[in-house]
């Protein structure tokens, strides 16, 4: 006998197929195809594709589910679910500054990774369980910080949350404001840099490198907040793209490295004196709309670490919040290439209109 079931809020706007995925597991996509083909599954009565998205209110008839035999309905052997601790769970709820409907943030600490991976067994998405508090279900993540970088990291608590959320961070319509501390300073104060990114031979995609003749267009925008002479500079950091590791193989490439950031500045991102030689790269600010309406501005404090360097370089973080700028141009089209052209300052450094 067909079953009627009509789409919830949080499976707007999603496909046939993921909603399938989401809430009959045991109908693989074959079988929705076929469904589909043959005219079986209806829509508000039309036929529908396993392409198509469900809008909330709509009622989607499934055909019977064909009986399989027992065999092949033996379950995978999953790997058994780790429990948390109770320092585990403290420490995970310890790190959310915003909590509301649709999102979760944490003010993710320098060293912990936001998903595992080769020999990685400690990050944010192993904590997730002990994020769920009152929600139907634990918080997905929608995007990452590299694992030394702290700061603003925004969770979804529903999965409409995360479909909406996931498409403003792919179409890059959010604003991310990011703090460093960079060896040297950016030869402007209000600079954009212009330089193409790829990844680095020979590394096994782990580093990448500025790349002139086959890289992806990354722009970044650097705004000085202060600076100590020419030892150090406190800088704010924009990017208008959204390449991995963008910010830092840009302000390498400038010739400031980011403090601590060895992987890319080499033993000219260490200062001498008490600074730590942890990475100084903060993501200060997110600023990203709510599916709903409105808009969620949060911004996070920095780690010790980084606050102790900006009192040891006489940099004061509570006048470090600059104000809005000018627009600049938006990142190109993806079948536009842009020179890195400097005009005479130093490699892809280009100075921005509002100064």
């Amino acid at each position: 006998m067909s079953q009627e079931f009509t789409i919830a809020a949080d499976d707007d706007g999603i496909r046939v197929d993921r909603w399938f995925k989401r809430h009959m597991t045991d109908v693989s996509f074959n079988q929705v195809s076929r469904w589909a083909r043959t005219g079986q599954l209806r829509l508000n009565g039309a036929r529908v594709g396993p392409g198509d998205r469900l809008a909330e209110g709509q009622v989607l008839r499934v055909p019977p589910i064909e009986v399989q035999p027992v065999a092949a309905l033996a379950p995978k052997q999953a790997k058994p679910k780790r429990e948390l601790s109770p320092e585990e769970t403290e420490f995970a709820q310890s790190l959310v500054i915003h909590r509301s409907k649709h999102a979760l943030v944490l003010n993710k600490p320098p060293g912990l990774a936001t998903q595992g991976g080769s020999k990685t067994f400690e990050h944010v998405d192993g904590l997730l369980d002990a994020l769920q508090f009152e929600a139907e279900n634990r918080p997905k993540l929608v995007h990452r910080l590299d694992k030394d970088t702290s700061g603003v990291l925004l969770l979804a608590r529903t999965s409409r949350a995360a479909a909406f959320f996931g498409k403003l961070f792919a179409t890059r319509d959010t604003k991310k404001i990011y703090w460093a501390v960079t060896a040297g300073g950016p030869h402007l104060d209000d600079s954009l840099i212009d330089l193409p990114i790829g990844k680095q031979p020979g590394t096994g995609g782990e580093k990448m490198h500025v790349d002139e003749a086959e890289g992806q267009v990354a722009k970044s925008r650097f705004r000085v907040i202060d600076r100590a002479a020419d030892r150090a500079a406190f800088v704010e950091m924009q990017p208008l793209t959204g390449r991995t590791h963008q910010l830092r193989v840009h302000a390498a490439a400038t010739g400031t490295p980011i403090v601590g950031d060895g992987k890319y500045g080499g033993k000219e991102s260490f200062l001498t004196g008490n600074v730590s030689r942890k990475m100084h790269l903060h993501a200060r600010r997110l600023v990203i709309a709510l599916p709903d309406g409105g808009t969620l501005d949060v911004k996070a404090d920095l780690p010790q670490h980084f606050a102790e360097t900006l009192e040891s370089l006489g940099f004061d973080p509570r006048e470090a919040d600059l104000p809005e700028p000018e627009p600049m141009a938006g990142p190109p089209k993806k079948s536009r290439r842009l020179s890195s052209a400097t005009s005479g300052n130093r490699r892809g450094e280009r100075r921005s209109r509002s100064r």
